[in-house]
């Protein structure tokens, strides 16, 4: 049987009504599915015969139809097709929620699977669509979780909504007035029988009342303790989250601390900081690219550096950076980074290492309500680092190659939408040439400091400052951060 609209709009209703039932081998009855697709029974039933005469479907008379393997995969696919779809409509065209199930109904019979494809990865091999439906694979395999709803989650105990099960654009909107969209938290205070309704507690103590019915449409999990990564102890943060998790309006712009996430599709951002420390200063450009998806980005990093009086470039880095894994319920964002350094600084006056080198850094992310956490582990290494020496009348240059690893961590706390509280740690073991070989040198920083920002139409600018306090073999010293962000598409819409 050829794959006409009709054809994929049966299996896919046919598809999701088996889901709904949640029940092995139970048929879909003939008139609840000529109700999902507004046809006459008898118009249902002809469609049903077709298709089980093309083995998609097994259809019994007087009591309903379920898919073959054969018809479960050709559906999981067209609903592939139609999420995917949706997501692509709100991140990269911009239309709401509430407005993309029509669009997407329509798109999803005309689009091909290699056009689907090159979507799915540009998004970042997304888990669920704006709706928190799940996303089948493109082998057609469809992840099957389990939900509570705001009708049977435990009361008074912060949950996260997953999924809103009622794509009626109307009930998307209440939804979106009531603050009920995937991703935030909520705790049910109360239910009553008898006024058949709920009473929600939201972001910062508001409180709402709903119905019933519109409870039994927001699916929630329950909040589960934060996992524990690289810096942090087993018990540190194994608590469950007691705020709200609403995702942050600013992220990926600290100081000192990575954090696990790369652009957005169609963004890129423009970084500058200034440093000083010990009498010497720094300043640095990055930008940061995309590259068409958020699983891969690429980014710059240009320095201009004093030190003893010297002024002038120091070593530029090429980066890679690869979104692994994504922030999600008991997991962390993690996005490694692979770094090239180009010894643009002049190693005679101290501006540079004088060899190319490789920087590897591990960081990862987990929000847990008004705070986020991030850790780093990595190396820097360089092949052939150069430093003169005086012997006698004779300067002296010597080449060895440098291993200097670094570890990091920060927390960060919501204080409004667009300001935060910071305090980031870094510990150095620093590797360098001595006259008779290298020496390694120890140094922890601590830097308390904060940010800040506004959202101007589709561009986010966003600043910063701290003071950085270094301790090492040398006399404790302090200094100052400064910071600023400027995001932007890269064309005006």
């Amino acid at each position: 049987m050829a794959q006409s609209q009709t054809v994929e709009n049966y299996l896919k209703a046919i598809f999701q009504a088996q889901i709904a039932l949640d029940r092995p081998n139970t048929l879909v009855p003939m008139g609840q599915l000529a109700t999902a697709l507004r046809v006459v029974p008898g118009t249902a039933t002809t469609m049903v015969k077709a298709l089980a005469e093309s083995g998609l479907a097994h259809y019994e008379p007087y009591a309903g139809v379920r898919l073959t393997s054969s018809g479960e995969k050709l559906a999981a696919l067209v609903l592939r097709r139609h999420r995917l779809i949706e997501l692509f409509l709100v991140k990269v065209m911009g239309m709401g929620w509430s407005e993309v199930h029509d669009e997407a109904e329509n798109l999803e019979h005309a689009v091909s699977d290699r056009l689907i494809d090159l979507i799915d990865e540009m998004l970042g091999r997304p888990e669920v669509d704006p709706h928190g439906d799940p996303i089948p694979d493109s082998n057609g395999t469809l992840p099957i979780q389990e939900y509570d709803t705001l009708l049977t989650c435990t009361l008074r105990t912060p949950v996260t909504i997953a999924r809103v099960s009622d794509q009626d654009p109307a009930f998307l909107q209440f939804a979106e007035t009531h603050e009920l969209r995937p991703g935030n938290v909520v705790q049910v205070e109360e239910r009553s029988e008898v006024g058949d309704s709920v009473q929600l507690r939201g972001r910062d103590d508001r409180q709402v009342t709903i119905g019933a019915r519109a409870a039994s449409k927001v699916m929630v999990h329950a909040l589960r303790a934060v996992l524990v990564f690289l810096l942090a102890s087993q018990t540190l943060f194994a608590q469950p989250a007691q705020t709200t998790s609403e995702p942050f309006k600013i992220t990926d712009n600290s100081f000192l601390v990575e954090e696990a996430f790369n652009q957005e599709v169609g963004i890129f951002q423009n970084i500058f900081g200034v440093a000083r420390l010990r009498g010497a200063w720094a300043a640095a450009f990055t930008q940061e690219w995309p590259v068409r998806s958020e699983m891969h980005q690429l980014s710059y990093t240009a320095s201009f550096l004093n030190n003893d009086g010297n002024n002038g470039f120091g070593d530029s880095l090429l980066n890679y950076r690869y979104q692994a894994m994504k922030e999600g319920p008991g997991k962390p964002a993690f996005s490694p980074r692979l770094s090239a350094i180009l010894p643009t600084g002049n190693s005679d006056k101290g501006l540079g290492i004088g060899s190319f080198g490789v920087q590897v850094n591990l960081p990862f992310s987990k929000q847990t309500g008004d705070w986020y956490w991030h850790w780093n582990a990595g190396l820097t290494w360089f092949d052939r680092a150069k430093a003169t020496f005086q012997e006698g009348d004779q300067a002296v240059v010597r080449e060895h190659w440098l291993a200097s690893p670094f570890l990091a961590g920060s927390a960060i706390y919501r204080l409004r939408p667009m300001f935060n509280l910071m305090l980031e740690s870094l510990a150095t073991f620093d590797e360098s040439l001595r006259e008779d070989g290298t020496e390694r040198s120890k140094t922890f920083t601590l830097s308390p400091g904060f940010r800040g920002g506004w959202d101007i139409g589709d561009k986010q600018v966003v600043v910063g400052l701290a003071v950085p306090v270094t301790w090492s073999a040398d006399p404790t010293s302090g200094g100052v951060f400064l910071y600023f962000s400027y995001e932007l598409p890269f064309k005006k819409n």
